[in-house]
């Protein structure tokens, strides 16, 4: 079995915030999203992937290289200009020869990972098995309704859904889904959609496999999707991952589970919260307080600022503001020239610069 994962500006979703790298690439408890796919891929004993890299590349190649950090060896198909997923897979139908793949979005987190789509597979030998939620807001996603084991329609985006269950980004194919797409004809998008696909192999095998997924999972395509992302990834994170490696000075106070890069400095009379992540070579000033629920990147400078349930990306400096969920993003700088003691919600892009 094989790995597809998409990564690189394939849709048509806006970007979550003003950040010059590619989406896949931002940070959810200090590492990429794209990297939580990759690594529910190899738990499931997929080795081969291919990353279909569409518009926006940056990062991906560098954070990626050969797959060898993960456990996999990963290839590399260039989509060129996007064309939905249909188009992808298509992209990428010589890497994937003859075998079933797993094909992943990587924008997406699941808490379950991928086992449980190969352990459908294993047990029903299904044409595709499809992960659905139900969700609040069906109409911005591809939809299923279903009747027990019976699918009834599929469909993308629907002004009018016919049921609250939507796909998630996470879809195990076999090789019969390549001629069902190669016959595809693009949708009013102008895209070839996978839901299309889906449906007319329904049609053509009664072999599609409705997967309700169980624990969370999130597309984190808006600012609050990636915040309540980090705060769930935070919240599970096994307690061997929180280490200490920095230099927590006299009188500075750390409560619940918190892990400190190297380097990083917490300073007299600061106060970080768990569950809490900083990397490494950050500075936290004295009357500062982190917590809970942020992941603050390295080279992160805070002086007497608060801030809770936020991302801060690398080299980023906060200076005498109460910050709550929020963004910020690289080599950003908030400060105020007096105390800003109400909290204050920002998505503040990269290179940004905002005083109060």
């Amino acid at each position: 079995m094989k790995g597809l994962v998409l990564a690189g500006g394939h849709g048509t979703r806006l970007r979550p915030l003003t950040y010059t790298g590619n989406k896949h690439m931002l940070p959810i408890a200090n590492q990429p999203i794209l990297f939580y796919g990759l690594r529910h891929l190899a738990r499931a004993g997929i080795k081969d992937v291919a990353i279909i890299l569409g518009p926006i590349q940056e990062g991906i190649r560098e954070g990626v290289g050969d797959g060898g950090d993960f456990g996999l060896h990963v290839e590399y198909v260039n989509q060129g200009e996007p064309k939905g997923l249909a188009h992808a897979v298509q992209c990428a139908e010589s890497f994937l020869g003859s075998d079933p793949f797993v094909m992943y979005l990587g924008d997406n987190l699941l808490q379950s990972g991928v086992q449980p789509f190969v352990d459908r597979y294993e047990a029903t030998h299904a044409d595709a098995v499809v992960g659905a939620t139900p969700v609040p807001n069906p109409q911005a996603f591809g939809v299923v309704e279903t009747e027990g084991d019976r699918i009834l329609s599929l469909e993308e985006k629907p002004a009018s859904p016919k049921s609250n269950l939507a796909l998630i980004g996470v879809y195990l194919f076999t090789p019969s889904i390549h001629p069902i797409i190669r016959e595809l004809t693009p949708s009013q998008r102008g895209e070839l959609e996978i839901t299309d696909a889906i449906w007319k192999l329904w049609k053509k095998t009664g072999k599609v496999s409705v997967l309700r997924v169980s624990g969370w999972w999130k597309d984190t395509g808006h600012p609050d999707d990636l915040l309540e992302a980090n705060e769930l990834v935070l919240k599970g994170m096994p307690a061997q991952e929180f280490r200490n490696e920095g230099n927590i000075q006299p009188g500075a106070k750390i409560e619940g589970s918190v892990s400190i890069g190297p380097r990083t400095v917490i300073g007299p009379g600061a106060q970080v919260i768990g569950p809490s992540i900083l990397g490494s070579d950050v500075r936290v000033g004295p009357g500062s307080r982190i917590g809970p629920y942020c992941a603050i990147g390295n080279f992160v400078s805070v002086n007497q600022a608060h801030i809770r349930r936020s991302i801060v990306m690398d080299r980023a400096r906060i200076e005498r503001v109460h910050l709550a969920d929020s963004l910020v993003g690289r080599n950003a700088e908030l400060r105020a020239k007096h105390p800003f003691n109400e909290d204050i919600v920002l998505m503040l892009g990269d290179s940004s610069k905002v005083t109060l």
